[in-house]
């Protein structure tokens, strides 16, 4: 293997899916992040972390602007540095998605954040980055008219020599307490390979640790009313507790968390509220999580509202982290708004789905540098 595997993270957010790939062998060089909030609590959770500054810098600008900049910091430049070192380079990023998802404005590749997509796209196909990883809403190929555009971009990176595998996971598979679908797309460049292969074989359920059907054919608790502190000990037979919101919240220790105590207060429809029984996620809204079992997705936009299950409130910061299976070292920014906060835990990849492509991601460079010796 070269010296390190440095990665280049687009459309960062708050650096869940850069920090899965760091913790797994990986060298963060580049951040790139238009939102000013979003930057700022990306750097403050890695200064709590004592995470290193990456070597080019943290830049709040537009991926589009940044890729057109021109000068000896521009991108192809710093690709080039990173190879005289003797460095693998890597992309990564999920684009915004809000113009792919079904539940969102379903603009397409034309919406003002869907034609960031093929931004993230020419930036890999102008620079050449030794693979890249691309993750979005399963929108994105599940819906027709945006199929066709993804299948555009896959053909964009065939005809510049990568060789792909894309797929749409479960994070449930990943040990994640989450129902939460995405698509990723992995793609290594052919000049890597001493013979090079026709198509990416990614054993994307290598580092998994469950079985979505049966995941989801297991007989889970069914609702119970709602009490305050009511006592509900685990019903151990055929549960996955690793899958529970109850496990993680003490895993996390949510409780004690810095941003255990941001919680957004019910303002209006606090007697409503208690009629909701633990485990009932049938509505628009208000959803009460069930102890013991995993939670729907972690999108907090569209007025989705998650109660505690046995508390008479939302859930805090917090807990919404413990849901996306962060570390319990991971913080939020203080100072943000509760709105903030949770718009970028909600945005973010699950973090133990993403370290698991990560992991078998270095596996397969690890295997070609065996191949090449």
């Amino acid at each position: 293997m070269r010296k390190k595997i440095s990665i280049f993270s687009f459309f960062s957010g708050i650096g869940i899916l850069d920090l899965a790939f760091e913790k797994n062998g990986y060298t963060i060089v580049f951040v790139n992040e238009y939102d000013n909030l979003f930057m700022e609590s990306y750097q403050y959770a890695r200064e709590q972390m004592n995470r290193h500054t990456p070597i080019y810098g943290y830049h709040n600008d537009s991926a589009e602007r940044y890729a057109k900049r021109r000068g000896k910091r521009n991108l192809i430049n710093l690709v080039a540095r990173e190879h005289e070192k003797g460095n693998l380079v890597g992309f990564i990023g999920g684009p915004p998605c809000p113009d792919f998802s079904v539940a969102g404005k379903n603009a397409g590749a034309n919406g003002e954040n869907g034609r960031l997509t093929k931004v993230y796209f020419d930036i890999i196909c102008r620079c050449r980055p030794d693979f890249f990883l691309f993750e979005n809403v399963k929108g994105l190929v599940k819906t027709e008219k945006h199929r066709a555009f993804y299948n555009e971009m896959m053909m964009k990176v065939q005809a510049n020599d990568y060789v792909m595998a894309e797929k749409v996971l479960n994070a449930l598979e990943y040990g994640v307490p989450q129902f939460r679908e995405r698509v990723f797309m992995v793609g290594i460049h052919k000049g890597l390979y001493q013979n090079e292969p026709k198509t990416l074989i990614f054993e994307w359920d290598k580092h998994s640790l469950f079985d979505t059907e049966d995941v989801l054919t297991r007989a889970w608790p069914k609702e119970r009313e709602f009490m305050v502190n009511s006592p509900y000990a685990f019903p151990a037979k055929g549960i996955l507790k690793k899958l529970t919101v109850e496990y993680w919240f003490n895993k996390n220790d949510v409780e004690n968390h810095p941003n255990g105590k941001d919680i957004f207060q019910v303002k209006r429809g606090r007697e409503k509220i208690e009629t909701i029984a633990e485990g009932d996620t049938s509505g628009k809204s208000f959803k009460r999580l069930h102890r013991w079992r995993y939670s729907p997705t972690a999108a907090y936009g569209h007025n989705e509202v998650h109660l505690h299950p046995y508390k008479k409130r939302r859930i805090s910061v917090a807990e919404a982290m413990a849901v996306q299976s962060l570390p319990k070292e991971f913080v939020v920014l203080p100072t943000l708004s509760l709105s903030r906060k949770f718009k970028m835990i909600g945005n973010g990849v699950p973090y133990l789905m993403a370290a698991a492509i990560a992991k078998t991601l270095k596996e397969i460079l690890e295997d070609i540098r065996e191949d090449n010796l």
